[in-house]
């Protein structure tokens, strides 16, 4: 695919589509989420213990929306007391590949990134 291709994907429909699937997978808990569900089914205790920093309430926000997206199912048995798994679907495990990839590409520049803004900053002092 040409430089050019890849710009009209990109802005095909002013970018709508693809602003959607950032602004969720790109805010502050899903990629983590998603990450750590990647080892499998989890109970949501057990996800609030391996989600450094994240709150009860955003992880069952987060946890909404990635299951609404269809990136994460929930399974619901009906025991005393209740119990709650969720785990990755078909369609979310597609995503830790690139999640992944953009993860390393993160630790790899940040320092340039670091250095980047500090040079920016010192400029404008």
């Amino acid at each position: 695919m040409s430089d050019y291709e890849k710009a009209c994907l990109i802005r095909g429909d002013g970018g709508r589509a693809i602003r959607g699937i950032l602004d969720r997978i790109g805010d502050k808990w899903s990629v983590l989420v998603i990450a750590t569900l990647d080892g499998g089914r989890m109970r949501f205790g057990d996800l609030k213990r391996h989600v450094p920093g994240v709150s009860q309430r955003m992880l069952t926000l987060t946890l909404r929306h990635l299951e609404r997206d269809g990136l994460v199912a929930r399974t619901s048995y009906p025991e005393v007391p209740p119990r709650v798994e969720y785990e990755l679907t078909d369609m979310g495990r597609t995503l830790v590949g690139p999640a992944v990839s953009l993860a390393e590409w993160a630790i790899r520049h940040n320092p340039l990134i670091d250095q980047q803004r500090r040079d920016y900053d010192a400029r404008l002092d």
